[in-house]
């Protein structure tokens, strides 16, 4: 443990996060055991002290905030994986454990865990924010993904949600009860995953667009076509014009989709020139594609690097980083509606969307010290919000509520819903220990 002002004060501000710390942890705590994590929790909530779990801390919405002070259980030092079952495609790991960390560990094997939030995220942070990824739109989210956890409760009893088994009808689904619960019913510390095996083959194609509508058409054609894509990702002129910037790239600066085949050889090839030909009939030109390794890491390591390369334009800025989901028919409407709205603000706005799922992500970039470009960069993320809501979307895709979405829940849930949510919360943590200030507005009470 530590209670040094420097070590608070760094996990009290989230890395990524342009939500401001009105305060910090009064102590952080690193457990090495799941018992330890029990200790911790029944002693909090005998004192009442209010705790914020916190793990590879890529979390954008505030999810690690201290609003309240207390005491922040860092994970990052239970990362040992437990178990591997390569005949069951399953394996067992400590919640502080890497997503990217893990699939080193299973490469040899043939097995991937196939969802791929922001470098740096843990198994235990990504199941706390049912997070998912560019893999989504073939493999699910998390909750697809995880089979049981182990979860202290606020109390400090110690709770498995599930069996081991592909599939059950035994009571309660505490599983998913616990996936997107964000640290406000107890703390994960056993994560049984679903595995996949790495695919034998796969082709990366890229291809521009002169309208960001006629991007987003192909990526609604294409899934509409039935081809099992494992990727669909779009990136706006912005975007491709930061990536240039930070990668010393020549890319055509316009609308660009990557796309992702993945299957046998020939079926990968079978894919590419059925999208190819989908591409050409919604005016897509320059249609290339990778076959080469190495070439298409390093693809994906550009668009996984987006955020970076956003930051070789404004050096000294600091990003506003959001996203909306719809239904996949309204994505091209969505994505057309605030490219408007973002294009003729006085901002720098890139986009990038898992378009296959209808997942669209804004990054906005203002100076931190000037509040006007704050509160810009605030309309902007309040105006996607309700076109997306408008439409039957959601305020989050992926990145979760924790203080920066909770405002849009009444809207999008209504209130019935958020106090079904708060009995919940009462009923596991009445105390009001876990996570405070998070995912459920203040103002609703029983």
């Amino acid at each position: 443990m530590t209670m040094d002002y420097d070590d608070r004060y760094f996990h009290g501000k989230p890395q990524n996060s342009f939500h401001k710390a009105m305060n910090i942890p009064d102590v952080v705590v690193f457990p090495r055991s799941q018992e330890e994590v029990s200790k911790i929790v029944k002693s909090c909530n005998e004192h009442k002290v209010p705790i914020v779990p916190y793990g590879g801390a890529t979390s954008i919405e505030g999810h690690t905030l201290s609003p309240n002070g207390g005491i922040c259980i860092d994970m990052t030092q239970m990362k040992n994986i437990k178990s591997l079952n390569l005949e069951d495609m399953d394996v067992v790991v400590e919640p502080g454990i890497g997503w990217m960390e893990l699939n080193e560990h299973l490469e040899p094997y043939g097995l991937f865990f196939p969802l791929d939030p922001g470098p740096g995220a843990t198994i235990g942070g990504m199941c706390a924010t049912r997070c998912s990824g560019s893999l989504a739109v073939r493999y699910g989210t998390m909750r697809d993904n995880v089979i049981n956890l182990k979860v202290v409760l606020a109390n400090g009893d110690i709770v498995k949600t599930g069996s081991r088994a592909r599939k059950s009808a035994a009571g309660y689904d505490l599983t998913r009860l616990m996936i997107g619960s964000e640290g406000t019913l107890g703390v994960i510390t056993e994560v049984t995953l679903r595995l996949q095996k790495i695919p034998q083959y796969s082709v990366v194609a890229m291809c521009n667009f002169p309208t960001i509508k006629d991007a987003a058409d192909v990526a609604i054609a294409t899934m509409m076509s039935g081809i099992q894509v494992s990727r669909v990702e779009l990136m706006d002129e912005v975007q491709v014009r930061a990536i240039n910037l930070a990668n010393g790239k020549n890319l055509p600066e316009v609308p660009t989709l990557m796309f992702e085949f993945i299957g046998t050889e020939a079926y990968a090839r079978e894919q590419t020139l059925i999208v190819q030909k989908i591409a050409s009939e919604h005016n897509g030109s320059d249609f290339v594609f990778a076959e080469d390794s190495e070439a298409k890491k390093e693809l994906w390591k550009i668009r996984k690097e987006a955020l970076w390369a956003c930051f070789a334009m404004k050096p000294n800025f600091e990003a506003m980083i959001t996203d909306v989901c719809v239904p996949l028919s309204r994505l091209a409407e969505l994505i057309s509606t605030s490219k408007q709205e973002l294009d003729s603000s006085s901002l720098v706005c890139t986009v990038i969307a898992h378009a296959g799922d209808g997942n669209f992500h804004t990054v906005i970039l203002f100076e931190p010290d000037q509040e006007e470009q704050r509160k810009e960069g605030e309309r902007l993320n309040h105006f996607m919000v309700h076109t997306a809501l408008a439409m039957e979307g959601t305020c989050t895709g992926e990145h979760g509520v924790g203080t920066g979405k909770m405002k849009y829940l009444e809207k999008e849930l209504g209130i019935e819903n958020l106090m079904a949510m708060k009995r919940i919360k009462d009923a596991l943590d009445p105390n009001g220990i876990m996570n405070p200030g998070k995912l459920i507005p203040p103002h609703v009470c029983l």
